[in-house]
């Protein structure tokens, strides 16, 4: 293999985890169920004061800022009963370098996507049949390499998830604005650390199902060609005796 062949699958074999795991993040984001099962696990309608229905409204209208252009977010809602705005202003800042954030993690996904798609294509185009086990091989590695890094990421956050949450928070933004009070800031009270461990198991669980299954299907085709290959060469073997 040329070492533009190697670069290709190796950018192939990069691209499997980081669309899965990008790519569950964006789903996260934009999942009202994963929102609302957080409010009601975790009481948030009692601690905060907003009713359920507006706690659904409220979500809807922080996905709604994530996926436009507008600035800055604005929500309004009812606080035991008063109408006014939910955030301050640094939690509006706060959340203006969380869509930054969220942005990227759709462009990360959808180039991951797009050169998967690349690679795919070009390879049937040029190789057609031939292309299914070179194929197969590298999804295999691919999902595999993903179970890997979930494996890691899952041991660190169980050992240790309020410094893994803090590091991410140091790494991830350039500024204070996400050191918010939970007795003043309603980001924190609606969206409490615990909210987030579990947003984060939701992401692994549905990465790790897509790496499974390239991980099994790349596999078990690796493993059909092997026993078609030694099946041939036994009949060839017995023909020849």
């Amino acid at each position: 293999m040329s070492r533009v062949g190697w670069a290709v699958w190796a950018l192939f074999i990069i691209a499997v985890p980081l669309f899965l795991i990008t790519g569950s993040v964006a789903w996260a984001f934009n999942s009202p169920g994963l929102y609302n099962n957080g409010f009601e696990k975790y009481s948030i309608s009692r601690i905060s004061g907003i009713t359920d229905s507006d706690l659904r409204q409220v979500s809807a209208e922080l996905r709604s800022y994530f996926n436009s252009g507008d600035e800055p977010l604005s929500v309004r809602t009812s606080i035991f009963g008063v109408e006014q705005d939910l955030f301050n202003d640094r939690e509006v800042g706060h959340m203006k370098d969380v869509k930054r954030l969220v942005w990227g993690i759709y462009i990360l996904a959808l180039a991951s996507a797009v050169y998967l798609t690349i690679v795919v294509a070009a390879g049937f185009a040029m190789q057609r049949g031939r292309f299914v086990g070179p194929l197969a091989k590298q999804v295999a590695w691919g999902g595999g390499l993903t179970l890997l890094l979930l494996v890691i990421f899952g041991v660190a956050a169980l050992a240790g998830f309020d410094s893994l949450f803090l590091k991410f928070h140091q790494l991830s933004f350039a500024n204070d604005l996400w050191q918010l009070d939970p007795r003043t800031d309603y980001l924190v009270r609606i969206f409490p650390q615990n909210f987030w461990f579990d947003a984060t198991v939701w992401v692994a669980a549905r990465a790790i199902v897509g790496a499974l299954i390239l991980t099994v299907a790349g596999s078990a085709y690796l493993v059909h060609q092997r026993y078609s290959g030694w099946q041939q060469a036994w009949n060839a073997l017995k023909g020849v005796r």
